[in-house]
């Protein structure tokens, strides 16, 4: 196999990841209970460096930083898996950066979040793994 498929592939695996997250980090069931926490975290105002933010703010930078980042991630992978294999070996270290950066994801996703989010993060560090180890043949 070549890096580029694993490339490939994990670029519309975030590109997914990345749509998911954005469309879906807002949503709450009403069976969760959190209606009262969700409302004490837009109620509840304050002045940070001159700018008048909620607890609210920040969760939805946070998570629209997030499904930015995929977004980014997406393009990266989508291009690395375009490159040349001569390039790719001389890129191994952004190769591997970018391999254990979703490692490191995944231990997030595992430890704090739910079975989408784990799937998705273990399927693209594989991809990823796979091809940076492709990538330095």
């Amino acid at each position: 196999m070549k890096a580029s498929i694993f490339y490939r592939v994990a670029a519309v695996l975030l590109l997914f990841f990345a749509v998911g997250h954005t469309l879906g980090f807002r949503q709450s069931d009403p069976g969760w209970g959190v209606d009262a926490l969700l409302g004490l975290m837009r109620s509840i105002h304050f002045d940070v460096q001159g700018f008048h933010r909620t607890y609210w703010d920040l969760f939805v930078a946070a998570g629209f930083s997030v499904g930015l980042f995929y977004l980014f991630s997406a393009i990266l992978a989508w291009q690395l898996g375009s490159l040349p294999a001569e390039t790719l070996s001389l890129m191994r270290g952004t190769a591997w950066a970018f391999a254990l950066c979703f490692g490191a994801i995944t231990i997030v996703s595992w430890k704090y979040l739910f079975i989408l989010p784990i799937v998705f993060s273990i399927v693209i560090t594989v991809c990823l793994m796979m091809a940076a180890w492709l990538s330095s043949k």
